[in-house]
């Protein structure tokens, strides 16, 4: 099955994968699928990663040395894979359930079954996680802005972990309203209506990291301290979730 908006290219790249691990696993491999921004359309061949799910009947670590060569060459390195089993995943969900919604709701089936359609995702620790990964994250970044010395680097981290965040900020709306957004500028509006944070700063990072514009130290500086501002009143709010 086809990816969203991936080029030929990328496409091409996909089918080789897959077939190689059809090669180095036989019928051990279950499935593959795609989630994150390859299936939901946002693929940006310059700024994203292809995430991928291979689902074996043997993911223990004598088994995945089959796969070593195979991840770590060069023509696959845009190739973000998590190797599970079935049963993994199902005794998962309860400990990982953004990632598994996240899944479980914007995926694209390239081999085998679809293991993740009617997966049953235990949210009781939805509000937990977020909470954490925020507070972690905040942590994270301030350490890696005292650190950070390269102008040009302190841009890239600015937009690395905005987008990261927005993975997090999906789910704290989807905690407020029910509801689950995917595309980036529906996550910034109803972070922005729901919880009052600053639409216009969360747009610009995003339209520059879209079209790969150049911010400049002093203004990637400003959008940095603006950004963690937000971020540290949204770890306020999820207690009142």
């Amino acid at each position: 099955m086809a990816a969203a908006n991936l080029s030929k290219k990328a496409q091409n790249m996909l089918d080789d994968f897959v077939r190689a691990l059809k090669g180095s696993f036989g019928e051990d491999l279950v499935s593959v699928i795609l989630y994150g921004s390859a299936s939901s359309g946002e693929y940006s061949e310059k700024h994203s990663n292809i995430n991928a799910v291979i689902i074996l009947r043997d993911a223990g670590i004598r088994n995945l040395r089959k796969a070593q060569a195979l991840v770590s060459k060069n023509r696959f390195s845009a190739i973000n894979p998590l190797f599970f089993t079935e049963d993994y995943i199902k005794r998962s969900t309860d400990v990982f359930p953004i990632e598994f919604l996240d899944m479980k709701e914007n995926h694209t089936v390239l081999y085998g079954k679809d293991l993740l359609k009617d997966i049953d995702i235990d949210t009781k620790n939805l509000r937990f996680q977020c909470e954490q990964e925020l507070k972690s994250k905040l942590i994270n970044i301030k350490r890696a802005y005292l650190k950070s010395r390269d102008r040009v680097f302190f841009e890239k981290m600015l937009f690395k972990f905005f987008t990261s965040s927005l993975h997090i900020l999906r789910n704290i709306i989807r905690l407020k309203t029910g509801r689950a957004v995917y595309s980036k500028e529906e996550i910034i509006r109803d972070a922005a209506r729901e919880f009052r944070i600053n639409e216009d700063i969360f747009m610009r990072i995003w339209d520059a990291k879209r079209k790969g514009s150049r911010l400049g130290y002093k203004a990637s500086e400003e959008l940095f301290f603006l950004l963690v501002e937000d971020l540290e009143k949204l770890s306020g709010v999820i207690d009142t979730l």
